[in-house]
């Protein structure tokens, strides 16, 4: 399984569509077996093709802060589980949700460039 998180200095991006890269986990037996980084296209996640490039490479579950609907609603289309809400240091976070600690916010942002993030 793969599990993607909006990453920007080694932390959750609060904002997906934002984000200074994708941070991809490679899990195998609830292990981090490989990481990887995949540039962000850097603009509006529901615009961009970053779902389906995203499902390309099998990832399968996206760790998230903020996302907004149109985003959510791609992803899920492309096969990605959405989990928004998330936040702090990504492999704290990995850790967390392989222990099954991370469950999403059921919170979206409803209108592009968020003041809060």
């Amino acid at each position: 399984m793969k599990i993607a998180i909006p990453t920007r200095e080694g932390r959750v991006d609060d904002h997906f569509g934002h984000c200074d890269h994708y941070t991809i986990y490679t899990i195998e037996d609830k292990q981090v077996v490989a990481t990887e980084e995949l540039p962000s296209p850097q603009g509006c996640g529901c615009k961009s093709n970053i779902a389906s490039v995203l499902a390309e490479m099998g990832v399968e579950v996206m760790l998230a802060g903020n996302m907004g609907e149109g985003a959510k609603n791609k992803l899920s289309a492309a096969g990605i589980r959405v989990i928004r809400g998330c936040r702090g240091d990504i492999d704290t976070l990995i850790k967390t949700y392989l222990l099954g600690f991370v469950f999403d916010s059921g919170n979206a942002c409803d209108h592009h460039d968020c003041p809060g993030h």
